[in-house]
């Protein structure tokens, strides 16, 4: 019988999510993720030419992942609270789920990489305030709840409240879920956001 061979591609970035998940404010080398996975570091670079693309590799992932599932909140529900507190949902349950791409996402992971990894998460937190904004203008063309504040002012305290509950996750060492106390925050901010 032959047996199917691993996708080792696939096995480095979920051993490199995994470092990063264990080993908190560490800088994780390729010779010690060469050695988690098993392999001689030039095996790691047969998949990947550098750390940076294995980095790029899970940023993609989250990317992939995080707005597949937010196009189908927008395609599925009307409301604009209901969308904001979807997508915020998401976002914190997909952090919770992958503490080590967590790392990645807040840029602690980062320090000392390419500049280019940091400009990506720049973008991913932008793309992510940028679809509230959308949300928000097409709420203010119906006769259902809006914005109380500007939609930029609402859209950024949203994707700041994301960003914080991220970073509080990583500083804990993954102790203080980003879901904690979701449902009694939800309920101040979406007083504080929307107005019927």
């Amino acid at each position: 019988m032959n047996k199917r061979q691993p996708n080792r591609r696939q096995q480095i970035l979920e051993v490199l999510a995994h470092e990063l998940e264990t080993h908190p404010g560490s800088r994780i080398t390729t010779a010690g993720l060469a050695k988690a996975v098993g392999v001689s570091e030039a095996a790691l670079y047969r998949h990947f030419a550098s750390k940076a693309k294995m980095f790029e590799a899970l940023i993609d992932f989250a990317e992939e992942t995080v707005f597949g599932l937010i196009n189908k909140i927008v395609e599925n529900e009307k409301d604009v609270i209901t969308r904001s507190e979807k997508i915020i949902q998401l976002l914190l349950g997909f952090s919770e789920r992958n503490p080590g791409i967590t790392r990645i996402l807040i840029g602690d992971a980062l320090l000392g990489e390419n500049e280019r990894l940091h400009a990506r998460i720049v973008q991913f937190f932008d793309r992510i305030e940028t679809q509230f904004k959308q949300i928000m203008r097409e709420a203010n063309l119906g006769d259902g709840p809006r914005a109380i504040s500007n939609m930029e002012a609402a859209s950024n305290q949203m994707v700041t409240y994301i960003e914080g509950k991220m970073s509080q996750f990583a500083r804990s060492s993954f102790t203080k879920k980003p879901t904690e106390h979701w449902e009694d925050h939800w309920v101040s901010m979406k007083q504080g956001l929307f107005r019927p």
